[in-house]
């Protein structure tokens, strides 16, 4: 009989991340490949800093020098100890597991959690699991996460004797046709005894199909000298299901991203249709939001309370207030007040901030502006490097001209602004509260408040310019076509 541990002991967390990934077929480690968001080797580290252990190790191999790099910018977020470790030759798992040990402190005597970077899935619930069911008393010397396989061809087999204690597990390679009947199946998740490990580790040999050191060795090695080794059989097996080739890996992201348009949908927004929509794991969806079809939220996207977006929306790190209404739009780092309304057919650049009840209407780019409450870009246009303030209004077909060729230049309008149709702003310039600009102006000097600015002379008409100039061409035929009809209709002299 067990009982639950009665003192907190210290855990660490050994994530091995050595392998080549060969069938990935990739220049991209296999554990820099991204799920949902973040890469396998990201879910990995939260998942054991979630557990906050005393250290977490990180043991490297095969293109070491990118995988140290990934480790080192994601231990920055986690708030826990990480260091690396290198495998310097692939001789297996036991071997790989060696490694870590050697960055752990020799008297390190606590619990030793060894897990993969490739089980994308996997979370810190289910950790905290493992570590509180190893250290039941009587304490285990190894404690091994299992699950059921529908196809278990390729896992290690869990060997279990009549009292349903693990015997022993089996690689797939090495069992028999009985043994490859078992459908409980190994993880690669274990709980150690660090005392055992360390001792257990020195006698494993290369005794299998592999020539390798099996980690799995270490089972029935603690057996022998009457260790516990308990298995943790858990009843969701894509928690635990890891990711050898794309095929996989695109199963795992469709099955991670279900999981969390229904986690937004139990907390009260509206997805729908999730099997068309994707979100990655930093992105935060309020209450009573919409989301429509074909919507894709990426990054550290936030969507706050009552807003819709979609269909056929894409935001990247964009913060999208209450309320507001984000159709067809694609959107990279940019931030939309509460009740504005974007789209279709926008591009949101970042630094673009949408102020309270503005507008950006169809075909409107914005680029590192800020656009003021209630202020309007209804359609066919470019805002890049500006400030505009509230209640203004920019006419269609209107161009921030914000580059010289050298430099970028800002252009300043105030609140209250009616802009006319095809108005080009020759930055760096600014235009005053109340001002107002006629069609087709080019503005290159400051506007005082409550101006009209004006550009060109008046219209003027060259009489068969193109009758003269294009003789041969189908609009001097039409030209003279309908000179001639006016005149036979007395309209003309």
């Amino acid at each position: 009989m067990t009982t639950p541990p009665t003192d907190r002991e210290q855990t660490a967390v050994i994530i091995l991340a050595a392998g080549s990934g060969t069938r990935m077929k990739s220049a991209t480690p296999k554990m820099l490949h991204r799920v949902c968001g973040r890469t396998m080797l990201g879910h990995a580290l939260h998942a054991a800093a979630g557990i906050r252990p005393d250290s977490v190790v990180v043991v490297v191999g095969h293109q070491r020098e990118q995988v140290s790099e990934a480790v080192a910018g994601l231990a920055v977020d986690l708030g826990v100890p990480v260091t690396t470790a290198v495998q310097e030759r692939q001789n297996g798992t036991g071997d790989a597991v060696a490694a870590g040990m050697a960055a752990i402190p020799a008297d390190f005597s606590g619990t030793v959690l060894v897990t993969t970077s490739d089980i994308p899935l996997l979370d810190a619930d289910t950790l905290r699991e493992v570590v509180s069911r190893h250290g039941m008393r009587p304490r285990a010397a190894v404690t091994v996460l299992t699950s059921t396989a529908p196809d278990p061809t390729g896992y290690g087999r869990i060997v279990r004797n009549d009292d349903g204690e693990v015997l022993r597990i089996v690689e797939h390679k090495d069992a028999s046709e009985d043994e490859r009947a078992i459908d409980e199946v190994n993880s690669g998740i274990y709980a150690f005894d660090a005392r055992v490990l360390r001792d257990k580790l020195g006698e494993l040999g290369t005794d299998n199909s592999q020539g390798e050191l099996y980690l799995t060795d270490v089972i029935q090695l603690a057996r022998r000298a009457n260790g516990v080794v308990r298995g943790h059989r858990i009843e969701d097996a894509d928690l635990v299901a890891g990711v050898n080739d794309r095929v996989q890996l695109a199963a795992l992201a469709r099955e991670m991203n279900r999981r969390l348009c229904e986690s937004a949908m139990r907390a009260g927004a509206t997805i729908v249709d999730p099997g068309s929509t994707w979100v990655d794991v930093d992105v935060r969806i309020g209450r009573d939001v919409t989301i429509l079809p074909g919507t894709h939220l990426t990054g550290a996207t936030v969507i706050g309370d009552d807003a819709t977006v979609g269909p056929d929306s894409t935001l990247q790190d964009t913060t999208v207030g209450p309320g507001a209404t984000v159709v067809r739009t694609h959107a990279v780092g940019a931030t939309i007040g509460a009740g504005a309304e974007v789209g279709p057919f926008a591009y949101l650049r970042p630094e673009a901030d949408l102020g309270e009840r503005s507008k950006i209407g169809t075909f409107v780019e914005i680029k590192k502006s800020r656009i003021g409450a209630h202020t309007k870009v209804p359609h066919l246009t470019y805002v890049g490097d500006a400030t505009i303030g509230e209640h203004t209004n920019i006419g269609a077909s209107s161009v921030f001209v914000n580059y010289d060729g050298v430099n970028k230049n800002r252009t300043v309008i105030g609140s209250h602004c009616r802009t006319g149709s095809d108005t080009m702003f020759i930055a760096p310039v600014t235009v005053g509260d109340g001002a107002y600009s006629g069609a087709g102006t080019v503005i290159k000097d400051d506007v005082p408040p409550g101006a009209l600015a004006v550009s060109g002379g008046r219209q003027r008409n060259i009489d068969d310019w193109v009758i003269e100039n294009r003789p041969d061409s189908g609009s001097a035929e039409a030209a003279l076509r309908s000179r001639n009809d006016s005149q036979k209709d007395g309209l003309t002299p």
